[in-house]
């Protein structure tokens, strides 16, 4: 496992990105919604950056996910917790890493269980591309193009950082 990337570089880089956007789409309390666990130390770090006023929330998308009956339930699956209404709220999303687009159409099936925002903006730290959705993020800290024997990963919460892992590592 090496290190691969400046964890400050890249929430520098979201930062600005959702602070753009924000001002883009005349957005001035958001609420965010971190997906477990990467996503979660990512939304609690950015919610303190960009100074919102409400805590941020936690999904654990265990029971969403369209390959559940295959893969089973994750053994730490911890009840999801949004400390706000999602109805017509903006939300940002955020999620550690995006590839297939398959966690985020979860997390989303999920939001709307609890009610339908006004929007929602999507924020990852790495894209590694490989879609199998049409989900794009708004804000990515850094897209990164993998070897088929390589994985990225985020590890933390303190301190956060991104390592590379070789297969089987």
């Amino acid at each position: 496992m090496t290190a691969l990337l400046d964890i400050d570089q890249l929430l520098d880089q979201m930062e600005g990105g959702l602070r753009q956007v924000l001002e883009q789409r005349g957005i001035e309390s958001p609420v965010l919604i971190g997906i477990r666990t990467g996503g979660v130390w990512l939304a609690d770090v950015l919610s303190k950056r960009l100074g919102t006023e409400e805590p941020f929330g936690e999904l654990d998308i265990s029971f969403y996910r369209d390959d559940f009956s295959r893969i089973g339930l994750n053994p730490r699956v911890k009840p999801s917790s949004l400390p706000f209404d999602t109805e017509g709220r903006d939300i940002i999303l955020i999620d550690d890493v995006i590839m297939s687009g398959r966690t985020i159409r979860a997390a989303m099936n999920e939001i709307f269980d609890y009610g339908r925002p006004a929007s929602i903006i999507l924020a990852t730290l790495i894209d590694l591309g490989a879609r199998e959705l049409p989900i794009q993020p708004d804000v990515t800290g850094r897209a990164l193009a993998l070897e088929s024997h390589q994985r990225v990963k985020l590890r933390g919460p303190d301190p956060l950082r991104v390592e590379l892992q070789e297969a089987g590592q």
